[in-house]
């Protein structure tokens, strides 16, 4: 077999980990021997063994003089964990082919270079296009300092996201909402808008799958929430912090705070409201890599409109509404050359719903 080969097999052992990684990356790693496939295993949850050393545990015979297939440049630094490198090392591996460098600074070419020093042999970029596209999100955060950010809305045909008495569920199918359970999942946040708990008042919790629950992130400027909003019910099912510009010296501030919630003042915009860049580089210093955008239209507006969106992913369901509450408001573009412009990067149907998976360019 080809190292692409043990390599594909590698990535669909990652990805058994995306529901509970984050932010780490997603790893696989396979390790194999006069051609046969002795070990395999992978990230399982932020936290626990890397996935070199579940695959190096769960190998069936002696490993040394073998050769070790992983998707992500094997870590030499001691985190939460011990570097893998040193048990690569120990149980004497006599090749490692590598998809891609870790672009974490902590890691980046001094898990290859240790290796390499020790006598291993090391091959690097195999499907290195397929790796970097696994770990999009952790790469993002790592090369730029920002959160990668993913624009989620469910729409009729006619693209309204609610009738025009703000009606919206359900316009999804219930295969639909299994799949936006999965979004949540694979990511370290999920905002919203303050409206959007008041109209909704949703739980924001993962349920429809197994998964871990994001950090919940409510956007609302005027620090008016509801006491009885869910969100604010089951703090113990989710960490909650909400956005505001009010000051800790607001009446509402300690009596929200109370609750368990975690508050945090941001400057505001030209129009009073919290300025969402500032929000974001506040989440990223609490190391959140990656957030799932829910709503409501006038965050989904902004965030479009000042350019911080990485991925938009739109749920369009059979079903035609007419006057209702549209998806995304004014960006402000007069000429059809300054639209936004998107890859499609797949196309799905989930029930009768049609799902548009697609990357901003």
């Amino acid at each position: 077999m080809s190292d692409e080969y043990y390599m594909q097999l590698a990535i669909r052992l990652a990805r058994k980990g995306r529901f509970y990684v984050g932010p780490n990356p997603m790893v696989g790693a396979v390790i194999v021997k006069n051609g046969r496939i002795i070990g395999q295993g992978y990230h399982k949850r932020f936290g626990g063994n890397h996935a070199e050393i579940n695959a190096i545990t769960n190998a069936r015979e002696d490993i040394t003089g073998s050769t070790l297939y992983v998707n992500l440049e094997p870590c030499c630094h001691k985190g939460k964990t011990l570097p893998c490198t040193e048990s690569i090392i120990k149980h004497k591996i006599a090749r490692v082919v590598i998809g891609t460098a870790d672009s974490n600074p902590l890691v980046s070419f001094r898990g290859i270079n240790c290796l390499q020093a020790c006598g291993i042999e090391v091959k690097t970029g195999v499907l290195e296009k397929e790796c970097r596209q696994l770990n999009e999100k952790f790469f993002y955060f790592m090369e730029t300092g920002m959160p990668y950010i993913t624009v989620k809305y469910a729409q009729a045909l006619d693209g309204r996201i609610a009738t025009a008495t703000g009606e919206s569920k359900w316009i999804s199918s219930p295969a639909s909402l299994k799949f936006a359970h999965q979004l949540r999942a694979e990511h370290d946040a999920i905002l919203v808008g303050r409206n959007t708990v008041f109209k909704d008042n949703p739980e924001l919790t993962v349920r429809l799958i197994k998964g871990r629950n994001p950090l919940r992130v409510i956007v609302d400027s005027d620090l008016n929430i509801s006491p009885a909003a869910k969100v604010l019910q089951n703090i113990s099912k989710a960490p909650t912090l909400i956005a505001t510009t009010k000051k800790p010296d607001n009446a509402q501030f300690e009596n929200i705070a109370s609750s368990g919630v975690q508050i945090v003042t941001v400057k505001a915009d030209k129009e009073g409201k919290v300025d969402l860049k500032k929000l974001l580089k506040i989440l990223a210093a609490k190391k959140i890599s990656s957030i799932l955008i829910e709503g409501g239209s006038r965050i989904i507006t902004s965030v479009l409109k000042d350019n911080l969106a990485n991925r938009l992913v739109v749920v369009v369901a059979p079903k035609i509404i007419g006057k209702g509450i549209e998806a995304v408001g004014d960006l402000n573009i007069r000429n059809l050359d300054c639209a936004k412009k998107l890859f499609v990067q797949k196309v799905s149907r989930h029930g009768n719903d049609i799902i548009i998976d697609s990357r901003l360019i």
